[in-house]
Protein backbone atom coordinates (compact mmCIF):
# COMPACT_ATOMS: atom_id res chain seq x y z
CA UNK A 1 0.00 0.00 0.00
CA UNK A 2 1.10 3.55 -0.57
CA UNK A 3 2.86 5.19 2.35
CA UNK A 4 0.18 7.86 2.55
CA UNK A 5 -2.46 8.15 5.23
CA UNK A 6 -4.94 9.44 2.65
CA UNK A 7 -7.23 6.55 1.65
CA UNK A 8 -8.29 8.21 -1.62
CA UNK A 9 -4.64 8.54 -2.71
CA UNK A 10 -4.01 4.93 -1.64
CA UNK A 11 -7.06 3.79 -3.61
CA UNK A 12 -5.90 5.70 -6.69
CA UNK A 13 -2.45 4.06 -6.47
CA UNK A 14 -4.04 0.63 -6.23
CA UNK A 15 -6.37 1.42 -9.15
CA UNK A 16 -3.37 2.41 -11.28
CA UNK A 17 -1.73 -0.94 -10.46
CA UNK A 18 -4.96 -2.81 -11.21
CA UNK A 19 -5.18 -1.09 -14.61
CA UNK A 20 -1.86 -2.76 -15.48
CA UNK A 21 -2.65 -6.24 -14.13
CA UNK A 22 -6.39 -6.91 -14.33
CA UNK A 23 -7.37 -8.52 -17.65
CA UNK A 24 -10.83 -6.88 -17.79
CA UNK A 25 -12.47 -3.82 -16.27
CA UNK A 26 -10.20 -2.92 -13.33
CA UNK A 27 -12.80 -0.24 -12.54
CA UNK A 28 -15.61 -2.80 -12.05
CA UNK A 29 -17.13 -2.50 -8.61
CA UNK A 30 -19.97 -4.16 -6.74
CA UNK A 31 -22.51 -1.50 -5.76
CA UNK A 32 -24.83 -2.32 -2.86
CA UNK A 33 -27.98 -0.30 -2.25
CA UNK A 34 -31.01 -0.84 -0.04
CA UNK A 35 -34.67 0.03 0.07
CA UNK A 36 -35.95 2.35 2.83
CA UNK A 37 -36.89 -0.86 4.70
CA UNK A 38 -33.27 -2.02 4.53
CA UNK A 39 -33.69 -4.78 1.93
CA UNK A 40 -30.32 -4.89 0.13
CA UNK A 41 -29.44 -5.50 -3.50
CA UNK A 42 -26.06 -5.55 -5.24
CA UNK A 43 -24.82 -5.39 -8.82
CA UNK A 44 -21.67 -4.58 -10.76
CA UNK A 45 -21.14 -1.08 -12.15
CA UNK A 46 -18.11 0.73 -13.57
CA UNK A 47 -16.36 3.43 -11.58
CA UNK A 48 -16.05 6.49 -13.81
CA UNK A 49 -14.25 8.87 -11.49
CA UNK A 50 -12.72 9.28 -8.06
CA UNK A 51 -11.37 12.33 -6.28
CA UNK A 52 -11.31 13.80 -2.77
CA UNK A 53 -15.11 14.19 -2.91
CA UNK A 54 -15.89 10.56 -3.69
CA UNK A 55 -16.49 7.72 -6.14
CA UNK A 56 -18.63 8.32 -9.27
CA UNK A 57 -20.72 5.98 -11.41
CA UNK A 58 -23.54 6.56 -13.93
CA UNK A 59 -26.89 4.88 -14.49
CA UNK A 60 -30.50 5.12 -15.59
CA UNK A 61 -32.22 6.97 -12.74
CA UNK A 62 -35.37 4.87 -13.30
CA UNK A 63 -33.47 1.60 -12.75
CA UNK A 64 -33.77 -0.40 -9.54
CA UNK A 65 -30.54 1.09 -8.20
CA UNK A 66 -31.66 4.59 -9.18
CA UNK A 67 -34.94 4.15 -7.32
CA UNK A 68 -33.26 2.69 -4.25
CA UNK A 69 -30.70 5.51 -4.14
CA UNK A 70 -33.46 8.12 -4.46
CA UNK A 71 -35.34 6.54 -1.54
CA UNK A 72 -32.30 5.66 0.60
CA UNK A 73 -29.26 7.73 -0.42
CA UNK A 74 -26.62 5.46 1.08
CA UNK A 75 -24.47 2.86 -0.65
CA UNK A 76 -21.49 0.56 -0.35
CA UNK A 77 -18.88 -0.29 -2.96
CA UNK A 78 -16.59 -3.32 -3.04
CA UNK A 79 -13.64 -3.54 -5.42
CA UNK A 80 -11.74 -6.82 -5.78
CA UNK A 81 -8.55 -7.17 -7.76
CA UNK A 82 -7.66 -10.85 -7.81
CA UNK A 83 -4.35 -10.31 -9.61
CA UNK A 84 -3.22 -7.97 -6.82
CA UNK A 85 -4.84 -9.95 -3.97
CA UNK A 86 -6.44 -6.72 -2.74
CA UNK A 87 -9.88 -5.30 -2.16
CA UNK A 88 -11.35 -1.96 -1.14
CA UNK A 89 -14.67 -1.39 0.60
CA UNK A 90 -16.32 2.05 0.64
CA UNK A 91 -19.42 3.09 2.58
CA UNK A 92 -21.14 6.45 2.52
CA UNK A 93 -23.97 8.74 1.63
CA UNK A 94 -24.79 9.30 -2.03
CA UNK A 95 -25.42 12.51 -3.93
CA UNK A 96 -26.28 13.21 -7.55
CA UNK A 97 -23.50 14.51 -9.76
CA UNK A 98 -24.08 17.90 -11.35
CA UNK A 99 -25.78 18.16 -14.72
CA UNK A 100 -22.52 19.47 -16.18
CA UNK A 101 -20.63 16.41 -14.91
CA UNK A 102 -23.26 14.04 -16.31
CA UNK A 103 -23.31 15.88 -19.65
CA UNK A 104 -19.51 15.74 -19.94
CA UNK A 105 -19.32 12.02 -19.20
CA UNK A 106 -22.31 11.21 -21.44
CA UNK A 107 -20.70 13.10 -24.34
CA UNK A 108 -17.53 11.01 -23.92
CA UNK A 109 -19.40 7.71 -24.41
CA UNK A 110 -19.51 5.84 -27.69
CA UNK A 111 -22.46 6.77 -29.93
CA UNK A 112 -23.95 3.27 -29.55
CA UNK A 113 -23.81 3.57 -25.76
CA UNK A 114 -25.60 6.92 -25.91
CA UNK A 115 -28.32 5.41 -28.09
CA UNK A 116 -28.57 2.46 -25.70
CA UNK A 117 -29.15 4.83 -22.79
CA UNK A 118 -32.24 6.16 -24.59
CA UNK A 119 -33.49 2.73 -25.68
CA UNK A 120 -33.09 0.75 -22.45
CA UNK A 121 -35.85 0.81 -19.85
CA UNK A 122 -33.28 -0.50 -17.40
CA UNK A 123 -34.49 -2.98 -14.74
CA UNK A 124 -37.98 -3.27 -16.24
CA UNK A 125 -39.31 -6.43 -17.95
CA UNK A 126 -38.15 -6.84 -21.57
CA UNK A 127 -40.78 -8.35 -23.84
CA UNK A 128 -38.19 -9.49 -26.41
CA UNK A 129 -34.65 -8.82 -27.59
CA UNK A 130 -36.21 -7.55 -30.82
CA UNK A 131 -38.03 -4.81 -28.87
CA UNK A 132 -34.73 -3.54 -27.48
CA UNK A 133 -32.98 -3.67 -30.85
CA UNK A 134 -35.95 -1.90 -32.47
CA UNK A 135 -35.78 0.88 -29.87
CA UNK A 136 -32.04 1.33 -30.51
CA UNK A 137 -32.74 1.55 -34.26
CA UNK A 138 -35.54 4.08 -33.72
CA UNK A 139 -33.33 6.33 -31.59
CA UNK A 140 -30.57 5.88 -34.17
CA UNK A 141 -32.93 7.34 -36.78
CA UNK A 142 -34.16 10.08 -34.46
CA UNK A 143 -30.59 11.18 -33.71
CA UNK A 144 -29.07 10.33 -37.11
CA UNK A 145 -27.64 13.82 -37.46
CA UNK A 146 -25.97 15.88 -34.76
CA UNK A 147 -25.35 15.19 -31.11
CA UNK A 148 -27.36 12.76 -29.04
CA UNK A 149 -28.56 14.64 -25.94
CA UNK A 150 -28.34 13.07 -22.50
CA UNK A 151 -31.69 11.55 -21.52
CA UNK A 152 -33.36 13.32 -18.57
CA UNK A 153 -33.53 9.94 -16.79
CA UNK A 154 -29.78 9.22 -17.08
CA UNK A 155 -27.17 10.67 -14.74
CA UNK A 156 -24.61 9.81 -12.12
CA UNK A 157 -24.09 9.43 -8.42
CA UNK A 158 -21.16 10.14 -6.13
CA UNK A 159 -20.58 7.97 -3.06
CA UNK A 160 -19.27 10.32 -0.36
CA UNK A 161 -17.06 8.02 1.70
CA UNK A 162 -17.38 8.00 5.46
CA UNK A 163 -15.55 4.64 5.76
CA UNK A 164 -12.91 3.11 3.48
CA UNK A 165 -11.29 -0.25 4.14
CA UNK A 166 -8.16 -1.31 2.28
CA UNK A 167 -7.63 -5.07 2.49
CA UNK A 168 -4.51 -6.92 1.42
CA UNK A 169 -3.94 -10.66 1.31
CA UNK A 170 -1.16 -11.81 3.64
CA UNK A 171 0.38 -15.23 4.39
CA UNK A 172 -1.45 -17.64 6.69
CA UNK A 173 -4.69 -15.65 6.23
CA UNK A 174 -3.30 -12.94 8.53
CA UNK A 175 -4.58 -10.30 6.15
CA UNK A 176 -3.94 -6.57 6.46
CA UNK A 177 -7.11 -4.55 7.11
CA UNK A 178 -6.72 -0.78 7.34
CA UNK A 179 -9.94 1.17 7.94
CA UNK A 180 -10.21 4.92 7.48
CA UNK A 181 -13.08 6.78 9.16
CA UNK A 182 -14.02 10.26 7.94
CA UNK A 183 -13.61 12.84 10.69
CA UNK A 184 -14.29 16.39 9.54
CA UNK A 185 -11.88 17.18 6.72
CA UNK A 186 -9.54 14.35 7.64
CA UNK A 187 -9.39 10.64 8.31
CA UNK A 188 -8.87 8.50 11.39
CA UNK A 189 -7.06 5.23 10.73
CA UNK A 190 -7.46 1.98 12.59
CA UNK A 191 -6.16 -1.50 11.86
CA UNK A 192 -8.50 -4.47 12.29
CA UNK A 193 -7.82 -8.09 13.08
CA UNK A 194 -8.15 -10.21 9.94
Amino acid sequence: MAATEDPIAAFQAWMEEAAKTEPNDPNAVCLATATPEGIPSARMVLLKGVDARGFVFYTNLESRKGGELAANPNAALCFHWKTLARSVRVEGAVEAVTGAEADAYYASRARTSRLGAWASKQSRPLESRFALEKAVAEYGLKYAVGEIPRPPFWSGFRVLPRRIELWRDMPFRLHERRVFHREGDGWRLETLYP
